[in-house]
C-alpha cells in the first residue's frame, strides 16, 4: 500500500476514470477528517457505494482498484480504520456524485462540510446517521446548487446550516424539527399521516430546488403561532440578524422584537456558544433589562468569560449606574 502525507488520516481504495478518481472505500480512525481533493493528480469525483460504511472497510479489494494510505502524523498501532470515531467530515470541493448508502452507519458523525455543487446523492446516503445536524455548505459558484434541498428534504430533524457565499457572505439557518408519523387505521384498512412540530414548512419552503431567503424569512410569523420550541426559535431569530444576509427590514423586525422578548435566554445562548465577538451586537439589540444583564454576568463568571464578563458588566454600569458595586472581580 502506498503511503503519501495528507491533513487526515484516511485507508482509501480508488479507482482511476477519465475524468478523476473514484473512492470505492474511506476509512479513518480520526474524530475530525478531510477527503483529499486531488489523488495523484487526479480530482476526487465520486464516493462509491457504501463507500464510509464501517462495517465495509475490511472487504477485499476489487479488481482494477488501488490503495493508498493518507497519513498526517503517528497512528496508535491499535487504531480502528473505520469510521466509528468520525464526528467531522470535511467532502472534497471537487466532488460531483455520491453513491447509495455512501455514509450508512456513520452514526456519531455530526458535522457534514462540502460545496452545495453536488448534483447526485444516491438513495440511502443518510441512513442511520442519526446525529448528523450540522452542515456547512460553501457555494462555488454565482448559482445555488441543490444539495441544502436535498439535505433540508431528507432529514426531519433540526439542521444548523452555515452557507459560505462566492463573495465571501456568510449566511447561519436554522431549519426547525418535525415529526412524521404513519398511524394503522384498521377498519378503513389503510395507514393515516400525521405531522407534528412546526418545522416542516421550513424543510420543504424551496422552489425548484433553490431556497429563497425573502420565503425563509416570511414562515417567522406562522412559526411562532404553531407549537414550537422557544429555544429553536430563539436561535433562528439570533442566527439570521447575527448573519443578516438578504435579510429586509421588515423581517429583521420581527427577529429584533422575539429577541428583546427573550434577552435573558438569548445572553445565556451566547456565552454557552461562546461566541464572544458578537456580544456588543446582541446588548445593542436584545437591549437586556438589569436582571437579565445580572444573570448573564453569573454565568460569565461561572463560565471564566472574563472579556465577556468585563463587556457585560460595563453594560450593566452604563445603563443602571445607580446602586451597583464600585469594584468588580473578574
Amino acid at each position: 500500500m502506498e503511503t503519501v502525507s495528507g491533513v487526515s488520516n484516511w485507508r482509501l481504495v480508488l479507482r482511476r476514470e477519465s475524468g478523476g478518481a473514484v473512492i470505492l472505500r474511506a476509512g479513518t480512525p480520526d474524530a475530525r477528517a478531510v477527503l483529499p481533493e486531488r489523488i495523484s493528480g487526479l480530482p476526487v469525483t465520486a464516493l462509491g457505494s457504501r463507500a464510509l460504511a464501517p462495517e465495509r472497510q475490511a472487504d477485499p479489494v476489487p479488481p482494477g482498484a488501488e490503495t493508498l494510505q493518507i497519513t498526517c502524523g503517528p497512528v496508535e498501532e491499535d487504531a480502528s480504520w473505520n469510521n466509528r470515531n468520525l464526528r467531522d467530515l470535511t467532502l472534497p470541493g471537487s466532488l460531483q456524485a455520491v453513491g447509495d448508502y455512501a455514509l450508512l452507519n456513520c452514526s456519531v458523525l455530526k458535522t457534514l462540510r462540502m460545496a452545495d455543487s453536488i448534483s447526485h446523492w444516491g438513495g440511502g446516503t443518510l441512513m442511520n446517521c442519526r446525529q448528523l445536524d450540522t452542515l456547512h455548505l460553501t457555494r462555488t459558484g454565482p448559482d445555488q446548487g441543490e444539495a441544502l434541498a436535498w439535505f433540508a428534504g431528507e432529514l426531519s430533524r433540526e439542521l444548523d446550516v452555515t452557507v459560505l457565499g462566492p463573495g465571501g457572505e456568510t449566511a447561519r439557518l436554522l431549519f426547525p424539527e418535525y415529526t412524521e408519523l404513519y398511524e394503522e387505521n384498521c377498519p378503513a384498512h389503510h395507514f393515516d399521516y400525521f405531522i407534528s412540530g412546526a418545522g416542516y414548512p421550513y424543510h420543504h419552503c424551496f422552489r425548484q430546488k433553490r431556497l429563497s431567503l425573502k420565503e425563509y424569512d416570511a414562515l417567522w410569523r406562522d412559526f411562532l403561532g404553531m407549537e414550537h420550541e422557544d429555544r429553536a426559535a430563539l436561535r433562528l431569530a439570533w442566527r439570521r440578524l447575527r448573519r443578516p444576509v438578504e435579510l429586509s427590514e421588515l423581517a429583521a423586525a420581527g427577529y429584533r422584537a422575539y429577541l428583546k422578548d427573550h434577552a435573558g435566554e438569548a445572553l445565556r445562548l451566547l456565552l454557552e456558544e461562546e461566541d464572544g465577538e458578537a456580544l456588543p451586537l446582541l446588548l445593542e439589540l436584545a437591549e437586556p433589562d438589569r436582571e437579565a444583564l445580572s444573570a448573564a454576568c453569573a454565568l460569565a463568571r461561572e463560565k471564566g468569560a472574563t472579556a465577556a464578563l468585563a463587556s457585560l458588566l460595563e453594560e450593566r454600569h452604563r445603563r443602571y449606574p445607580d446602586g451597583l458595586e464600585k469594584s468588580f472581580t473578574l
